[in-house]
């Protein structure tokens, strides 16, 4: 890893002109966090860096360094032409929301890598990839060290974020001794860990916290899959001032249900899908083996996919229609 870190730090620095930084869409602590922390390492280094995402961010992680600087229009990459793109916790450029951005350069770009899952597809040039992370953040917390990139506050800030929201704030099962060792690491660069908590963990609107109400009125448990799920639609987004990321969390908190091994929330989105996101805490499930047979992936415990179509009741069970 000490050599491709040293091979993707010379790139950078010596062979592109013009670099965009992408995190996923709809991005969360970790991909966010970690785009923000590239942009600062790059701009230190004197990198052209430009941050672009498909899709905006959420107000939760408005305070992450450069999240202002955040480019949505893709006329931003025939304009800028870039060189070198450098993509964040995803499995491939679609999920990353840049594959139709990426085809429309005139010449195709060195394509750089960063992931913790085991579900990438090792799509780039340069694959930096630790699947053993808790957090995309903490992969490029290990490439710092290599290159020898001094981590200052804000850049610890977003490294720290995306280890707290990948971790559950260092309490799921992808806390090990290598996350809690970075983490250690990042509070004493200055990472604000106080802050990251009020933004991300503290910030519940009342009606957010209204909509995980209709979603908990819903639990059904299926002992014959050991499964507790729920459901959310587009129409109970209805008259609450809330975006798809309120929502986030609910899986996570099924998860604590002791009487069940496996927590599902399916959810519309907007553009027609159903997301469905899938949490276990017990090592005889592999929730992303799961989430693989509809198409996506993730973590042996914490994984999800998105499949066309909407959630109808039918008879009293909840079923995904129309795909």
């Amino acid at each position: 890893m000490l050599e491709l870190a040293r091979q993707i730090h010379a790139h950078l620095t010596h062979r592109s002109a013009r670099v965009v930084v992408v995190p996923h869409k709809n991005p969360d602590g970790d991909t966010l966090g970690a785009a923000s922390a590239f942009v600062g390492y790059l701009r230190a280094t004197g990198v052209d860096t430009t941050l672009w995402c498909k899709t905006g961010v959420s107000t939760a992680l408005a305070f992450l360094p450069h999240a202002d600087e955040l480019h949505s229009n893709p006329a931003v990459w025939t304009e800028r032409q870039f060189d070198t793109v450098c993509i964040f916790d995803a499995g491939d450029p679609v999920f990353a929301g840049a594959q139709d951005c990426i085809n429309s350069l005139a010449v195709r770009p060195t394509i750089i890598n960063f992931d913790h899952h085991f579900t990438n597809t090792r799509f780039g040039d340069f694959n930096f990839l630790q699947l053993d992370a808790a957090s995309t953040t903490e992969v490029l917390f290990h490439y710092f060290s290599y290159v020898g990139q001094v981590i200052n506050a804000p850049i610890a800030t977003a490294l720290l974020t995306g280890l707290m929201t990948d971790t559950g704030n260092f309490s799921n099962p992808a806390t090990s001794e290598s996350a809690l060792r970075a983490g250690a690491e990042l509070v004493r660069a200055g990472g604000n860990y106080t802050a990251i908590l009020n933004y991300t963990y503290r910030n519940k609107s009342a009606d957010a916290l209204r909509l995980w109400g209709i979603a908990l009125s819903r639990l059904q448990i299926n002992k014959d899959l050991d499964l507790a799920y729920t459901v959310l639609t587009r129409a109970d987004m209805t008259g609450f001032k809330v975006t798809d990321n309120d929502v986030e969390g609910v899986s996570n908190f099924l998860n604590s249900i002791g009487e069940t091994k496996i927590a599902l929330v399916l959810k519309e989105t907007q553009d027609g899908m159903v997301k469905g996101s899938l949490r276990t805490t017990h090592d005889d499930v592999d929730v992303a083996a799961i989430a693989g047979a509809f198409g996506g992936g993730g973590h042996k415990k914490a994984a999800g996919f998105s499949v066309k179509g909407h959630l109808e009741n039918i008879k009293g069970e909840w079923q995904i229609v129309g795909g």
